[in-house]
């Protein structure tokens, strides 16, 4: 399992590895053997991030027939407080030097016989493990870790599903049960898909409830990536099913979901966006000779970040390149897909 989010930023994409992807510059930190500037080492990069390591494994697995990359995809909070508190609103930082106060969003840290220095405002209030386990006990919850039936998101308790299969159609979405559809047709994230009828596009079954204590949905999406006929990485973001009455432009791309944030007063409203999100989406782009994976990103409507909560709890004025508003998200794990031999 790949820890996909956490105290210290956002590891699932980088801005400069997926720049057609407008919502890869999530918490970056390009920090220490990540500093692009001081390391001077943008070889680095593409080892470091859960999607470019996905797309790794697709080419090992071409090369050797084994792909050591098939990760599964969680939260964790890299937190030393003993307390789960990834939510925006809840945020107790990394260690109790950094629980909420007047100050702690300016302090700094500065790492001795280096010019690394980290703001406390950096941190990131994140992240979470969801675990589709059979039973509420040890021994479930550990197969469901090691089939990689889980998920992670960057604080919000919402539900999310993600199946793939050769048979999913529209109606199955409208179900109430989603999960007994998508067992029984398909895989669910973290499997493989099965060998598919020829001429046949898989189809994948999503579905994502709201936290029922937080923010509707903006949109849910499928992650692709893919060798091509030449054996070089591919990677394209898919919007499958979204909240409100928008419709993709000319160039593809969905609208903003817009925002209702107050940063003063630190709050937002649900008036925009969805409560939950489901549909059956089929690969436009198959090619049934190139190996792939997908997975599921759930993005919410904007909501005020902690600092916003920081800011408006003790009355600051925080400097203006401190971010005050936040799209909290989650990430499945990856179903994937292997031509025949």
């Amino acid at each position: 399992l790949y820890e996909v989010t956490q105290m210290k930023g956002d590891g699932e994409t980088h801005p400069l590895l997926s720049p057609n992807d407008e919502f890869a510059d999530y918490e970056t930190w390009d920090k220490g053997n990540l500093n692009l500037s001081v390391a001077k080492k943008p070889e680095m990069l593409p080892y470091e991030y859960a999607r470019s390591g996905l797309k790794v494994g697709l080419q090992l697995a071409r090369k050797t027939g084994v792909n050591p990359y098939k990760f599964g995809m969680i939260g964790s909070t890299d937190s030393h407080t003993a307390l789960a508190t990834a939510e925006e609103d809840n945020f107790f930082g990394k260690m109790a030097a950094y629980e909420p106060s007047p100050n702690r969003a300016l302090h700094d840290i500065v790492f001795p016989g280096s010019d690394l220095k980290i703001m406390s405002w950096e941190m990131v209030a994140s992240g979470y493990a969801g675990v589709w386990a059979r039973d509420n006990t040890r021994e479930a919850i550990f197969d469901a870790m090691q089939r990689r039936e889980v998920y992670g998101t960057t604080g919000p308790r919402m539900l999310v599903r993600l199946f793939g299969g050769w048979d999913f159609q529209a109606s199955d979405a409208a179900n109430r049960t989603p999960a007994r559809i998508g067992y029984r047709k398909g895989v669910p994230m973290g499997g493989d898909l099965p060998r598919g009828p020829a001429g046949k596009a898989p189809t994948f079954l999503v579905a994502a409830l709201k936290d029922p204590i937080g923010a509707n949905l903006d949109r849910y999406q499928i992650v692709k990536g893919w060798l091509d006929a030449k054996g070089e990485p591919q990677e394209k973001v898919y919007d499958v099913v979204w909240g409100g009455e928008r419709k993709p432009g000319r160039d593809g791309k969905l609208p903003p979901v817009g925002s209702t944030v107050d940063v003063p007063n630190a709050t937002w409203t649900n008036t925009i966006g969805a409560p939950e999100l489901a549909a059956v989406w089929t690969d436009p782009d198959f090619d049934a000779s190139q190996a792939a994976f997908y997975y599921g990103r759930v993005i919410e409507i904007p909501t005020p970040r902690w600092t916003a909560y920081d800011a408006k709890k003790y009355g600051l004025k925080l400097p203006s390149e401190v971010p005050m508003v936040t799209q909290e998200r989650a990430y499945t794990s990856p179903i994937w897909y292997q031509p025949a031999k």
